[in-house]
């Protein structure tokens, strides 16, 4: 798939999207419905950003983002009675914004393709980082039998699954998504992995302040 320079971008104060992997989504703003309807008639393509700062102060304009983020191709749609939406997404590539767009009720902007991080991971952390996730599961009561832990996938799949999908801040998996290389995100994804078992360790019940 050629990849466009200017993208829809949705941002969000929650969610950061990874390549390869599914993103449900229930949307309900008048702008971002438009967006949807707009990517369903052109390329199909919308583009995740975490929004940054003090974004409260200005969330229905174009409060700031953080530049890397992920495309996703639109591959689910239901347009609901009232005319929100239940999309789902498919995580395509990332993205790096140059400079934002004006003219559209949503967020458009013209992006950078960053390289696809798909290089293989050193020998034994893969088998480290699916030992942590084991680990971290067990502690949080959660069952540690699905997802790619059993399954035989590639090493991006592996790493993007648990990047997105643990339980873990959205900062956090915004340096994820931001590490060069697929080795530089697995090790970051290792490295969040312990210093959470060690703050369950300190703090069975959540460390004072941690939102959960």
């Amino acid at each position: 798939m050629k990849l466009p320079d200017v993208i829809p971008v949705f941002p969000l104060p929650n969610v950061v999207f990874f390549p390869r992997m599914p993103l449900p989504l229930h949307v309900f703003e008048p702008r971002y419905r438009e967006m949807v309807r707009d990517a369903a008639r052109g390329p199909r393509l919308i583009g995740m950003a975490l929004l940054r700062g003090d974004w409260e102060a200005d969330y229905y304009g174009t409060p700031p983002i953080y530049a890397t983020g992920t495309v996703g191709e639109l591959v689910r749609l239901e347009e609901l009675p009232d005319g929100r939406f239940n999309i789902v997404l498919r995580g395509i590539s990332e993205y790096v914004v140059q400079r934002e767009l004006e003219g559209k009720a949503y967020r458009e902007a013209v992006v950078a393709w960053r390289p696809v991080a798909d290089d293989p991971l050193p020998a034994g952390l893969r088998d480290g980082i699916a030992t942590l996730v084991r680990r971290y599961l067990e502690r949080i009561g959660r069952d540690a039998g699905g997802g790619p832990l059993g399954a035989s996938v590639d090493d991006a799949t592996f790493v993007n699954f648990f990047a997105q999908q643990l339980d873990v801040a959205p900062l956090e998996k915004q340096a994820l998504l931001e590490a060069p290389t697929l080795p530089d995100r697995a090790v970051r994804l290792r490295d969040v992995l312990e210093f959470r078992l060690e703050e369950l360790r300190a703090h069975p019940a959540g460390p004072p302040g941690r939102p959960h």
